[in-house]
Formats: C-alpha cells, structure tokens, sequence
C-alpha cells in the first residue's frame, strides 16, 4: 500500500524483501480502500505529431507509478516504461524522501516510444483516459500528497503544444465530471526509481493494492484501446 508516511515506505520495502509480518500489514490496510475508478472513453486529440520512425520519450506522472508503468508497458510501440521521480533535484530521488511529499518529485513513469507506431497523443489518450483520474489535485485514489499529482514533464515544443490543446480540447468537451488539474511542468531530469519498484505490476499481481487499483487499469486498457493493447509487457531489465 502506497502512503506519504516513512513508515509506510518503510513497510512496502520489506514487503518486497519478504518478511511476512510486514506482508500481512500492507494487505490489511490496501483492503481497507475502495475498488479502481472505472477508466473514461475520451476521444483522441486533434492536434498529434506526425508520425514518424525513431525513438521519443515522454514522462507521465499520476499517482503511483507501479499502474502508470503497468499500463504503459501493455501499449503497442512502447519500448520501455521506467518508474521514477521527476520535478525535483537528483539528492532527493530516493522512495524515502520523495514519500515525505516535500521534494518537489512526483512518482513518474518516462517512456519511450516508437512515434511511427504510436503517437504522443495517444499515450496522452491513454494516460488520461486508463492510467489515471486528471481531475485529482495532488492525490490518487488512497494516494495523497505533492508526489501523487498529475502532470506531464514536457521534453519539447510539439509536446507542450499537443498536451495543452489535448487538455483545452477534453475540457471544452466536458470529458470529464470536473476540469482537468494536469501540470505541464518543464523536463528537467528523471531518476528512476529503486529496482524494487520496477515491474512491480507484473511481478507482484496478487498484491492487495495491484489488485485493487492497478490491475482494472490494464483490464480497461485492453477494452477501451484493443488495437494499442499487446499482451505481453515491455519490461525493463535488471540493472538498470
């Protein structure tokens, strides 16, 4: 279970290295949260890149990183999706200290992507769309704090131009119950995070929190955007 409080982090780690005491803690409290939010069908951007062979990358943030990286690493064209930490500077990039929602990061995903087989616009459909609610501000579903937010850390001018008219264009057209509170923050580095977090969807699909809030993402992934979907992940490989 995901929390801004040390203590938490604390616990998720050893979660992952095993202990069983702090296992049965993390799957009380992730049970105490209600089911995923149901994804929303939007309708694409008009104004995309023109397609083209080669290699981009993109840097999504929306609450935590294990359903963003899960998603996207399930997307036709993407050839890999990292968690990370972007927003702040590189001596507070550690789980610990971004979880004390004070360092400027949020939990992100960087991407990257193939344009002649996927747009930057539709990974922005299926960002806002699938992977996460754009209309929370500073949380997540049980996630709160500065390092849930919602916001994309822009890598050029043709980004920044296709996000701002995607989010004018979603909330003209009342897409959503509320209006958009998506960040588009300047790209000024990205630090991924500890290995342990890496693939945590896949490797990890019985935890209650995966269960509960990551694994209908993916589900929604498959049924909203089939031509996207590919059913074996892009994962990344140790030692990064």
């Amino acid at each position: 279970m995901k929390s801004s409080s040390k203590t938490t982090a604390t616990g998720v780690r050893r979660v992952l290295l095993g202990l069983v005491i702090a296992a049965a803690a993390g799957q009380c409290l992730a049970f105490s949260f209600g089911a995923s939010e149901d994804a929303v069908a939007i309708a694409p951007p008009t104004l995309d890149e023109t397609p083209q062979a080669g290699s981009e990358t993109a840097v999504f943030a929306g609450g935590c990183f294990w359903g963003v990286q899960g998603v996207f690493q399930h997307v036709k064209g993407v050839k890999n999706a990292v968690s990370g930490y972007a927003g702040g500077a590189a001596n507070t990039a550690q789980y610990e200290r971004v979880s004390d929602g004070d360092t400027g990061h949020a939990e992100s995903v960087e991407v990257t992507f193939d344009p002649s087989q996927v747009s930057y616009g539709a990974l922005l459909q299926i960002y806002f769309s699938v992977a996460h609610n754009p209309t929370e501000l500073n949380r997540q579903g049980p996630d709160t704090g500065t390092q849930y937010r919602s916001a994309l850390f822009i890598h050029s001018p043709e980004q920044q131009r296709i996000a701002k008219a995607y989010i004018v264009q979603l909330d003209a057209a009342h897409s959503f119950n509320k209006p958009i509170v998506t960040t588009l923050e300047t790209y000024n580095g990205f630090y991924p995070a500890e290995a342990y977090h890496q693939n945590f969807l896949t490797e990890h699909p019985s935890y209650p929190y995966i269960v509960i809030n990551d694994l209908p993402k993916v589900a929604q992934l498959k049924q909203l955007y089939p031509q996207r979907y590919q059913e074996q992940p892009v994962l990344v490989k140790a030692g990064l």
